[in-house]
């Protein structure tokens, strides 16, 4: 019996010693065996509490009085599927006839507080099918991203979602982005995930940084093109238009338009050419774009429009040739000067850090998603990395990309300086630096001393 106490006592102080620094691991190893219990026992007393209930039909009724029995119960959800994650549950969910999946999501605030789990979210899968996941602690709050991701072509995981997903900037569904933040928000540390994951994918990468190059330029060895100040910028912008116009020109040469030619084989963008005529694809990161607008002169405001109109052409023609935004900036709405709310309605991927006032978080999400601006404002200053995240279907979630180091983002493109791409249109912003130094070793004492 003591043995037993003794091993009991280190088992329940183990689990607390987890569950206060390790969450995930106590989670693994004691949380989701529990969570699993409580969710089976409670799981027809909660709906029922919750309202996710649906009377019987008239047939069982019917057939109750006929055969003297008592009235049938109220019929819960059909419970499809119960899957543990490494943060938490996912149930799938067969609704009754007369229920709607607006109803689970209503609901999702009582059954976290109901199953005794940190966070719960809902989506339809199709019709008559919801998926319930469950969090079982602030998986925000230390981001653990996972081991392996489902990677694509111009698709990257950047941050984790409060359910325990991974959030993809999937640049083929969602052309150009926005992505706003007060300073010492997170939106840096965003960034650098963002280049990190592109630079080990066939992609060339153009940045703008104003700050004079303060953030983007030690990534050098990574990028095509760089530009540290509103003039260069404007000539790599109209570079990049007209190396747009080429690839039209070069797609409308490869179309083959024919009606002996199958619809299949005629192309409407790079992604339908071959892959060896195919144009490598552009990602432009713009940081600070407030920089580009702003204006003192007639000639810095001829400037200004210039670079806005090659902006908003690049967002409204530059998908189809393989070229995509994101822009990047503290503050971004329509004081900017003309052409700012043309070039935002074309920005599809909204992220919003925390901001300093709530215009900042109505011109990311005003016309998109307006739930998602009071979240926006709710952001605490001593969490940076949260952020917003939404696109024009009207979703949105709370997202937190892990933290990244300049020096860790240096060394990932550096290790990918073999992957840059050659553009002819692009070769005079080609940024120069010095070749990499050689890691070989003195093979001796006296080898080190001579040298």
């Amino acid at each position: 019996m003591t043995a037993f106490l003794i091993v009991l006592t280190l088992v329940v102080a183990t689990a607390g010693l987890l569950r206060w620094r390790r969450p995930a691991w106590y989670w693994l190893v004691f949380g989701v065996t529990f969570a699993v219990l409580r969710v089976l026992v409670r799981y027809v007393s909660v709906m029922d509490a919750c309202g996710l209930t649906v009377p019987p039909s008239r047939w069982r009724l019917a057939l109750a009085r006929i055969t003297n029995r008592p009235v049938p119960e109220s019929r819960v959800p059909r419970i499809l599927r119960v899957r543990p994650t490494r943060t938490g549950l996912v149930l799938r969910l067969k609704l009754r006839p007369g229920q709607d999946a607006f109803d689970v999501s209503a609901a999702s605030d009582r059954l976290r507080h109901s199953f005794g789990m940190y966070g719960v979210t809902s989506r339809e899968l199709r019709s008559g099918v919801v998926e319930v996941r469950m969090t079982g602690y602030d998986v925000l709050k230390r981001v653990q991203m996972p081991a392996t991701a489902d990677t694509k072509p111009m698709r990257v995981p950047v941050a984790l979602r409060e359910d325990g997903s991974v959030h993809y900037r999937d640049y083929r569904a969602v052309p150009h982005g926005l992505t706003l933040g007060a300073t010492e928000s997170g939106k840096s540390v965003y960034q650098r995930n963002l280049v990190a994951g592109l630079a080990a994918q066939d992609v060339a990468l153009v940045g703008i940084d104003c700050k004079q190059g303060v953030e983007l330029f030690p990534l050098a060895r990574r990028f095509s093109a760089l530009a540290d100040n509103p003039d260069t910028a404007l000539e790599l912008l109209e570079a990049l238009v007209t190396h747009m116009e080429d690839v039209y020109q070069l797609i409308r040469a490869q179309q083959r338009i024919s009606v002996n030619v199958p619809d299949a084989q005629i192309a409407a963008d790079i992604w339908d050419l071959p892959a060896d005529m195919r144009p490598v694809p552009v990602v432009v990161l713009v940081d600070e774009v407030a920089e580009l607008a702003l204006f003192a002169t007639k000639d810095q405001e001829k400037r200004r429009d210039r670079i806005v109109t090659a902006l908003v052409r690049l967002a409204q023609l530059g998908r189809a040739s393989g070229i995509y935004l994101e822009i990047c900036g503290q503050r971004f709405g329509s004081e900017l000067g003309k052409g700012i709310t043309m070039l935002r309605a074309q920005l599809t991927g909204r992220t919003a850090h925390r901001v300093n006032d709530e215009s900042s978080a109505n011109m990311a999400f005003g016309d998109i998603a307006p739930d998602a601006v009071l979240a926006a404002i709710q952001i605490p200053t001593d969490t940076p990395g949260i952020a917003v995240t939404g696109d024009s279907s009207g979703g949105w979630a709370r997202i937190r990309a892990p933290h990244t180091s300049l020096r860790q983002a240096v060394n990932i493109c550096n290790k990918h300086a073999d992957r840059t791409p050659d553009l002819p249109a692009l070769e005079p912003f080609r940024p120069m630096v010095a070749p990499l130094p050689s890691a070989r070793v003195p093979l001796s004492k006296t080898a080190s001393a001579t040298a």
